[in-house]
């Protein structure tokens, strides 16, 4: 595991977006395209900017590059709480992907619980039985969830689904993520966490006892292209 500690969170936003295109060539390179799953919240917001600036949006080859999330609030995807709604404004809207390479984690006119499975079967269909990530983006929460990867939550025991929906009591809403098992398969998993508040969950997850229903980010693998940037303030 490679668990790089920032000063500055610029610099920590750039080697993100560095990484990000790194890891597009090597893919393309490989394999003749790039599969990605992206987190919401406020730090991806920063880093998907930087992607979709010329400097950065002319080094990606967008035409191989395909988008899937790690999660989701069931909401329609204009709605201000969708992380969809959020990457589309950012970056999606903002640069050449084609967009029957894009798969948004929601669906009108279905319940959450089938368009699970439906999501995984479009997994499948692009990456096949395997189910293997080029790169997977995950933050983590003050308790230590990452996705929608709650504490205490059933999703946690899951071992055969890709894709899982449940409603979470503590939000009063559905979510929607990619479980456990998928996730860990990935080739590249970037976790980005910081600040103050990261501080005693991060300290949990990476030296406490492996207890993975009160600190869900402990169910992700630390193998080799595990990558965990943060800065002083969560790191301590």
């Amino acid at each position: 595991m490679n668990i790089t500690v920032f000063d500055d969170l610029d610099k920590l936003y750039i080697k993100a977006a560095d990484t990000f295109v790194d890891l597009s060539k090597k893919s393309i390179q490989k394999h003749n395209r790039f599969v990605a799953a992206l987190s919401g919240g406020s730090s991806p917001k920063v880093i998907f900017k930087l992607l979709a600036s010329e400097e950065y949006a002319e080094k990606i080859e967008w035409n191989k590059v395909y988008f899937f999330w790690v999660d989701e609030r069931w909401v329609p995807l204009d709605d201000d709480k969708s992380n969809a709604r959020m990457t589309f404004e950012t970056l999606l809207d903002k640069v050449p992907v084609k967009k029957d390479q894009i798969f948004p984690m929601y669906k009108d006119g279905i319940l959450p619980e089938d368009y699970a499975k439906e999501y995984e079967q479009q997994i499948r269909n692009v990456l096949g039985n395997e189910g293997v990530f080029d790169f997977i983006l995950l933050g983590m929460g003050d308790d230590g969830h990452t996705a929608s990867l709650f504490p205490g939550e059933a999703v946690l025991d899951e071992k055969e689904k890709w894709v899982d929906a449940y409603y979470l009591k503590s939000q009063e809403m559905f979510r929607i993520t990619l479980t456990a098992p998928v996730i860990n398969k990935a080739e590249n998993i970037l976790v980005v966490a910081f600040g103050e508040s990261k501080k005693h969950a991060l300290n949990e997850v990476l030296n406490g006892e492996y207890n993975p229903k009160l600190y869900p980010l402990q169910l992700i693998d630390k193998k080799e292209g595990f990558q965990f940037f943060t800065d002083e303030k969560a790191k301590g």
